[in-house]
């Protein structure tokens, strides 16, 4: 079988065991003499894996007891909604840092303005194409809620640490979660889509703090009531087994690796060893400012003065069994994507690529 160096954004590489373990699932779940896509939702079989799945990512991140963790549908992109309806009242703010912030956002302002509810960015660095993120703005006391994004995927900055917050804090860790350690007991809501670093596309995942449910005034439909699927145990419907069957394997190897701390110092050392190539080679330049560059989402673009290459460095590259370097359709470039199971060996390969590149130009 032909193997290549996964550089996506998403759906993302998975880790070969959880592949091996899905591809044997899919034939036989358990004994069962059924695939795990034809198992009932309602077996013992299938609960042992949900509740494992639920533990796995309570003992990585040490989820307090004062969180539930819940499987949904939708992605982020419903998981925008799931939270202006849970928790938007009056008035929250926004950090906007790129695209899947802005699009947060523009869902809280839609449904507020159905009820006389306001939200808005706080602080934006969208004057420079979002390419840092903003610091030194204050978070009003009064809001029901303040919403980060961690990472921004299309153009590669990241909030490299829990920040304090005097209200509610949530965040859409989307792409950087299980790839840094961080202190949940910090946020009120934590979500995102699976399909960067914890499993397939298909579920998206939310940490949600109790305390915070159940003090809004307006109706909550009931698929979108974070109650439901607390109450539920995440099987209010159909739950897509086959995604979380595999999320869980990926937890599973993420442990048997050394757990998230592990994740964090392998993926700095694929980062700091990526930025120092573009920062080294002269046909290159990173995008990102320094301070806020991406561990997961590595986006740089041709020198200038080079643009006209770009096209052959890809096509070069792709020469070389790399999928996945293009560049975000809205920006151009480059973007290496190097989640959790991208191993070293793909990222030595890039920046040899790199370097070979460089000599032919020369």
């Amino acid at each position: 079988m032909k193997k290549v160096h996964i550089f996506n954004a998403g759906p993302c590489i998975l880790p070969e065991p959880a592949l091996e373990s899905a591809i044997e699932a899919l034939k036989d779940f358990k004994g069962t003499g059924m695939s795990v896509i034809e198992i009932s939702h309602r077996t013992k079989e299938w609960e042992s894996v949900m509740e494992e799945c639920r533990s796995l990512w309570k003992e990585l991140l040490d989820i307090p007891d004062t969180h539930e963790v819940l499987f949904l549908p939708g992605g982020a992109s419903l998981g925008f909604l799931f939270v202006a309806y849970n928790l938007l009242e009056k008035k929250a703010g926004y950090l906007e840092t790129g695209v899947w912030a802005k699009k947060a956002l523009k869902e809280a302002k839609g449904l507020g303005s159905t009820f006389g509810a306001q939200a808005y960015a706080v602080a934006s660095s969208a004057e420079t194409t979002f390419n840092y993120i903003p610091e030194g703005y204050e978070i009003p006391s009064d809001l029901d809620y303040f919403h980060i994004t961690t990472n921004n995927t299309i153009y590669g900055t990241e909030l490299h640490g829990d920040i304090d917050c005097p209200v509610p804090l949530v965040a859409d860790m989307s792409s950087d979660i299980m790839s840094r350690t961080l202190d949940v007991s910090k946020y009120a809501v934590i979500y995102g889509g699976a399909q960067k670093n914890v499993g397939p596309a298909g579920v998206a995942f939310a940490i949600v703090r109790k305390d915070v449910l159940g003090k809004v005034s307006h109706y909550i439909p009931t698929m979108l009531d974070y109650r439901t699927h607390i109450d539920g145990g995440s099987m209010f419907n159909t739950p897509p087994v086959f995604a979380i069957f595999v999320m869980n394997e990926t937890l599973k190897w993420i442990k048997a690796n050394g757990g998230v701390k592990a994740m964090q110092e392998r993926n700095r050392e694929k980062a700091e060893l990526l930025y120092a190539e573009i920062d080294r080679n002269s046909l290159f330049r990173g995008t990102a400012a320094v301070k806020d560059r991406s561990v997961m989402n590595v986006c740089f673009v041709m020198a200038e003065g080079k643009e006209a290459l770009q096209d052959e460095f890809l096509a070069f590259a792709k020469s070389r069994n790399m999928v996945g370097l293009k560049g975000h359709r809205s920006v151009g470039g480059f973007r290496a994507s190097i989640y959790n199971a991208c191993p070293l060996e793909s990222v030595k390969a890039l920046v040899a690529a790199m370097q070979e590149f460089e000599d032919l130009k020369k």
